[in-house]
């Protein structure tokens, strides 16, 4: 389901940390947890956690928000009962309980290899949040020398990140460290999914580290053929370019390990299948895609100009939502290739909602890993994430092992597509505000099919291509595809 509340009313909430809304709520209902659901698209979640209290309320609770009176909490709760009462939802859920390479896990969700997932302190708040496991920053026999500072960002207009740039390297801890945190992690959370990255020189340093996080008590090996940002060089992605040495670091491991072992590869190459096929060569279980993507991200115009501060501009590796399309032709074109059927798929990039993590488990991924929505927004993510997948699964009553791979066989190639049909939009007249933005568009980048009369918009069929332009540029979403296909006239 669908929930008609305005962005503006949703990104006006700063999300705090510990809500004054809810702690300012006599009624004992937490408005802060509702509003996140709302945000990250679990709007079933967010209708379950509504009580009758809010009905007749005075909304006290807005004039606790840090800043009082900005988020619309009263409308945004008034709204969401309005839809329970159109709807009606029921809130069956199913398990997510699966499997990684033959493993059992609770839920198919990981924190991936990064500062998230870094320490002990770290990874136990983490498990207690609900995340079913994680893939422990990568561990190395090397200095890491860190730059400041070392992310970059292009926001959105009301300030959500689209895109998110890093030049961090690997774990700064040393490998004795890092050991007696693998260990006392495992000692305490047993039944989580310890994946632990490693990354090494040369085939004796590959061996040594897998060795001796096996010990620890690594539950699978990921091995980092993919960090774009290594000053080391012949290391992270300059190996996974080189599928001839994917297959001999990922041999050199599996020789010397019993645990599963999975092969981090690098996005920033036109096809992945040739270095997952030598990662399975050499005995790797399964792939882990995609890693960051090699960019440059926003800088400052006015510093570089005039050489004031630090003016150096540096390739780094990009992530968030901006990459997630990237990330899903990668998983597309893994789970399609038939050589990997056996292999395990762990996807990940741009992964914040549940909607995302089920475009990724429909096109092959078999488990999920996510680091920038959590930089953004915290380990509570996870909540969502199952909450809404849970209720997703048990709407449509199909399980999430049905779910993996549904889609897969729905992607083709552009050369496929269908030619000799038209879809054309249609215009919601009680919604649009006649601001011209769908003219405008149309007539500077389109076909020139929407006429503006009387500032009213009016399609013109027989100039209409149906490319939807106007669909995506509609600022009120008043313009959707009408899903009727129209056969084109010869």
């Amino acid at each position: 389901m669908s929930m008609p509340i305005s962005k503006k009313d949703l990104t006006s909430c700063l999300l705090c940390h510990n809500p004054m809304c809810t702690n300012g709520c006599s009624n004992g209902v937490d408005p802060g947890r509702i509003i996140r659901s709302l945000r990250f698209a679990n709007y079933k979640g967010a209708i379950e956690h509504l009580t009758d209290a809010c009905l007749n309320c005075d909304a006290e609770c807005e004039n606790f928000c840090v800043i009082p009176g900005e988020v619309k909490i009263k409308a945004i709760l008034s709204k969401c009962y309005e839809e329970k009462e159109i709807h009606n939802p029921t809130f069956r859920r199913l398990s997510l309980k699966t499997s990684i390479c033959g493993i059992p896990v609770e839920n198919p969700f990981l924190l991936s290899s990064s500062v998230v997932a870094s320490n002990y302190d770290m990874l136990k708040r983490a498990f207690l949040a609900g995340w079913a496991g994680a893939s422990f920053k990568t561990i190395s026999m090397f200095d890491m020398h860190e730059a400041s500072p070392r992310y970059s960002a292009i926001k959105g207009l009301d300030g959500t990140i689209q895109s998110f740039k890093n030049i961090e390297q690997l774990s700064d801890h040393s490998v004795i460290d890092n050991i007696e945190m693998i260990s006392k992690i495992k000692e305490e959370f047993p039944t989580k999914f310890l994946l632990i990255s490693i990354m090494g020189r040369d085939e004796k340093e590959w061996k040594y580290l897998a060795m001796r996080v096996e010990k620890a008590g690594a539950s699978a090996i990921e091995l980092n053929f993919s960090c774009p940002n290594m000053t080391e060089d012949d290391t992270g992605s300059d190996v996974g370019q080189i599928p001839s040495l994917v297959e001999k670091y990922t041999k050199a491991v599996t020789s010397v390990v019993n645990i599963p072992v999975i092969a981090k590869l690098t996005p920033n190459v036109m096809s992945m299948s040739e270095a997952a096929l030598a990662a399975k060569r050499g005995g790797a279980k399964g792939i882990a895609a995609i890693n960051t993507i090699k960019s440059i991200t926003e800088f400052s115009i006015i510093e570089n100009i005039y050489n004031t501060g630090n003016n150096q501009i540096a390739v780094g590796g990009l992530s968030g939502p901006a990459v997630k399309p990237i990330a899903l032709r990668f998983i597309s074109e893994l789970s399609q290739n038939e050589e990997l059927a056996d292999m395990h798929i762990s996807g990940m990039g741009g992964i914040y909602t549940y909607e995302d993590a089920i475009m990724f488990l429909s096109l092959g991924a078999k488990s999920l890993q996510v680091t920038t929505a959590v930089m953004e927004y915290g380990y509570r993510i996870i909540e969502d994430l199952i909450d809404g997948l849970e209720l997703f699964l048990g709407e449509n009553n199909i399980s999430i092992n049905q779910l993996k791979g549904f889609n897969k066989n729905k992607v083709v190639d552009v050369k496929e597509m269908k030619r000799d049909i038209i879809i054309y939009p249609k215009i919601n007249r009680s919604t649009c505000v006649s601001c011209g933005r769908c003219y405008i568009s149309c007539s500077d980048g389109g076909h020139q099919a929407i006429e503006f009369i009387n500032r009213k918009p009016n399609l013109n069929p027989k100039k209409c291509v149906g490319c939807h332009l106007c669909v995506i540029v509609c600022p009120t979403g008043s313009i959707q595809s009408s899903q009727i296909e129209v056969e084109k006239t010869k």
